[in-house]
């Protein structure tokens, strides 16, 4: 490592071009346009850091006077923007509840690049506190210097590159490929089968994507058999019995799969919420020591630095005063937005209090999120940190400051006009969660290749900018053709937004007074539970399991989950396989360029089916064949499916030998 990076510094510093911005532009179009897609399908997002890097180098490599320093920008840009799409977890929520009928563009790119700017400021004191002096093992920031560093080597690295390009691209064909099959009707994309238990219901469902297989072997076999005690827990423990004490719903009319999932959305995936409520407040109680240590030292290294100290390109930061004036600064357009929400409805003359509480509320709340979510992203990875769990919190905690304020006896209106505030305030503090989460990976990859930070960090606000730009036209096309699962004209093909429709719900719920408490209280209960198995079996070196993990399988719908435990034991059985490979490290690295293209390829079509839709006004445009083909279609889906995935991870077997 020490060779490489003398090397780096040694060449000439091309790092922030202007064509190294504008190819993490372009990249961002496809990766924040594929995770928008997939955050709303299946409330997962994939890290755009590593795919970025292949991409960039295989281009940037045929340009004269590329550096690793500049292909270091490009994936910095393109992983701030694909991150900064998880504010989709936050803001379909106020078309769920009608108060918006799509997506006003300026509004909802001030919301999302507000917060993403903050995430930035507030994350740059935190750089030498959880990356320098910090032994956090940042693996995505780890493995994108390790690309980096194949690309800016001999020939041989070159070679190596291409061929991981290769991989992503013969992935994404065929991940694109089964999905567009399966809107022929020729394959099915979900197969599943509910019945009754005893007075109860449950059901067994799966979906047949390659981007799920794929998010499963990134997020790996810890967290997914986490997600498969979650579906027990939930679907095939707790929905028996809920629906069990609910038969109404059935003798009424309603089919069982009808009957299981509407007790599923009114109570288990409340269940699901209080486990990811403990879970976050357990993580963010463990942390608090040593990310306030950390913090003590980056502010001592700043005092070093005023006191006229030397200090080397590749520690120079944003001056500590730009930091805080451009966090003061970005208030303003904040206050501006939170104006222009509530300005002629019925909150307007509550204005000010509502506006200066909501700045203190970012302000503070903004500031422990962005150290919770560094450490968090710095312990497991951007792509396994739990931000979902943060939102939930902070919707909780906007809509019980506007309770004290407001009270919960209000009109309709009043109340549904709170409810949006909430969803708009916090969808600024998920916007500094999000970026928070992957800045500091960016950052620890910008260490390890040589990078000046200051550089870095500025590349960061750029690639916000680009992502707050690209956001709100996506989610109108989606919004436009497929529409959201429970917002009024949903059509057939609507997304479940999973987060967003939880969300929501939550901050109905606190605001209306008819939150489903109970639930919520019992998922705690089964979060402490979660909690104390997880920390037995960490003091006994067993394969931990992660109470959030838990969570997250209780509430994500079943076809969603149980793809994505089968895409962990996948991707476990491969990373078994890789240490005999002649090169272990980069037999591990392709097989994480694969999953990476099976997410791409789907979550791509995705976007471009929706455009289909949108230009044939049909929800099926490619359909071939009618219903009664329907059990062919789920016999021969399945093997195809099956086959496909093993051909695929022999491809990548042979690729990284």
């Amino acid at each position: 490592m020490t060779d490489t990076r003398a090397t780096v510094t040694s060449s000439p510093r091309r790092e922030l071009t202007l064509r190294g911005i504008a190819l993490g532009g372009v990249i961002t179009l496809l990766f924040t346009a594929a995770n928008v897609y997939l955050g709303l399908k299946v409330g997962l997002t994939f890290a755009t850091s590593i795919p970025a890097a292949v991409i960039s180098m295989a281009i940037l490599r045929y340009l004269p006077g590329a550096t690793i320093l500049e292909n270091n920008i490009v994936q910095t840009v393109a992983s701030a923007a694909g991150t900064l799409a998880a504010i989709i977890f936050v803001l379909p929520g106020l078309v769920m509840i009608g108060w918006w009928q799509g997506f006003p563009y300026l509004l909802t790119a001030g919301v999302t690049a507000t917060g993403g700017i903050l995430g930035v400021m507030f994350s740059v004191p935190l750089r030498r506190a959880l990356v320098v002096d910090s032994p956090l093992p940042y693996p995505e920031g780890r493995a994108a210097a390790e690309v980096l560093k194949i690309g800016a080597g001999s020939r041989e690295g070159e070679e190596e590159s291409a061929r991981g390009l290769r991989v992503i691209v013969v992935n994404a064909l065929v991940s694109a490929g089964f999905a567009v099959l399966a809107q022929t009707r020729l394959v099915v994309g979900e197969a599943a089968l509910w019945f009754r238990t005893g007075a109860g219901a449950t059901g067994i469902s799966g979906g047949l994507s390659f981007a799920l297989i794929g998010a499963g072997h990134l997020v790996g076999i810890s967290v997914g058999l986490a997600m498969f005690a979650g579906v027990v827990i939930g679907w095939w423990i707790a929905l028996p019995i809920l629906t069990a004490m609910a038969p109404a719903a059935l003798i009424s009319g309603g089919t069982v799969e009808a009957w299981a999932n509407g007790v599923f959305r009114n109570d288990v995936r409340f269940l699901g919420a209080g486990v990811i409520g403990i879970a976050a407040i357990w993580t963010l109680l463990k942390i608090i020591g040593p990310v306030a240590a950390g913090i003590r030292s980056s502010i001592a290294a700043s005092r070093l630095a005023r006191s006229g100290a030397a200090v080397a390109l590749e520690e120079r930061d944003l001056p500590f005063g730009i930091v805080v004036a451009g966090a003061l600064a970005v208030l303003v357009p904040i206050a501006a937005l939170l104006w222009s929400a509530i300005s002629g409805g019925v909150l307007a003359s509550s204005a000010l209090p509502l506006i200066a509480g909501a700045l203190v509320f970012i302000l503070v709340a903004g500031l422990v999120i962005a150290a919770v979510c560094g450490y968090m992203a710095g312990l497991i990875g951007a792509s396994n940190s739990p931000v979902s769990g943060i939102g939930i919190l902070a919707i909780l905690a906007s809509s019980l400051l506007l309770v004290a304020l407001f009270g919960r006896d209000q009109p309709a209106a009043t109340t549904q006009a709170l409810v949006a505030y909430a969803l708009i305030v916090t969808g600024i503090v998920f916007g500094v969660a999000t970026i928070s989460n992957d800045n500091l990976q960016d950052l620890k990859t910008g260490q390890l290749v040589g990078a000046t930070p200051w550089k870095q960090q500025v590349a960061l606000v750029i690639g916000v900018v680009f992502g707050s730009l690209v956001i709100p036209p996506v989610l109108d096309l989606l919004n436009g053709t497929l529409g959201f699962a429970g917002a009024p004209g949903a059509g057939p093909n609507a997304l479940p937004a999973p987060q967003a429709a939880l969300i929501s719900a939550l901050a109905k719920g606190v605001l209306g007074g008819d939150l489903n408490w109970s639930m919520i209280g019992i998922g705690a209960g089964i979060g402490v539970a979660a909690i104390a198995a997880d920390e037995l079996l960490g003091r006994a070196n067993v394969m931990r399991l992660p109470p959030l993990g838990v969570g997250l399988g209780i509430y994500l719908p079943m076809a969603v989950t149980l793809p994505v435990v089968v895409g962990a034991a996948v991707g476990w059985t491969y990373d078994r396989w890789a240490p005999r490979a002649p090169d272990p490290e980069r037999a591990i690295r392709f097989g994480v360029l694969t999953a990476t293209g099976m997410i791409v390829g789907e979550s791509l079509w995705g976007v471009a089916f929706a455009g289909l839709v949108y230009a044939t006004d049909s929800d099926a445009p490619l359909a071939l064949v009618g219903a009664e083909f329907a059990p062919y279609a789920l016999g021969g889906g399945t093997l195809v499916f099956a086959a496909l995935v093993a051909g695929l991870y022999r491809y990548t077997r042979r690729a990284g030998v």
